[in-house]
């Protein structure tokens, strides 16, 4: 009897090893991990441009702005009336990414969309390609004055970022 209490202590003694061995490997593992991490968060000059507010009054009727976000450039064209008719008389059809101008637009007169194109990532030209909105010297992509894609290699259009207007010529991106 005296050998088996023995016994019984004895893995109590090393059940209590095994468990602080391993619950010192675990923090040990976590305190080593943390750096590797926490490295994956962004760094403060990505997070000091996660939005950016732009003051629209100086870009005049049928001119474009370019601002930077998040280390790419956004392109803000205050559209004129036959930029905007010409935008909304495009059938969906025709379309090889499908979106209305509507759906594109929070007010018909802006258009603000991150300007890289969707096939390599070139920077489009404004006011060029074949209908009227942006072309891409790279490969030939032609964007409308949505940014539609309407020919070439890009296979979507170009995207919009999540933006807001906090008055009438102030806009937040981002």
């Amino acid at each position: 009897m005296t050998e088996h209490a023995s016994c019984a202590q004895e893995e109590t003694r090393r059940d209590f090893l095994h468990v602080a061995t391993a619950a010192v490997a675990v923090v040990g593992a976590a305190h080593v991990a943390w750096p590797f991490i926490d490295q994956m968060n962004p760094s403060a000059d990505v997070l000091a441009l996660s939005s950016v507010e732009v003051d629209l009054s100086p870009v005049p009727v049928g001119q474009q702005l370019t601002v930077n976000w998040r280390g790419k450039p956004v392109f803000i064209r205050h559209r004129t009336e036959e930029d905007i008719v010409e935008a909304r008389a495009v059938s969906l059809e025709d379309l090889p990414d499908p979106q209305s101008d509507e759906e594109r637009v929070e007010r018909a007169e802006w258009l603000i969309m991150v300007g890289v194109c969707t096939h390599l990532g070139c920077i489009p030209l404004a006011d060029q390609g074949d209908y009227g909105g942006w072309f891409c010297p790279c490969h030939g992509s032609h964007y409308d004055t949505s940014g539609r894609i309407r020919l070439g290699p890009a296979p979507e259009n170009l995207p919009v970022p999540g933006y807001a207007f906090t008055d009438d010529t102030t806009v937040v991106i981002g």
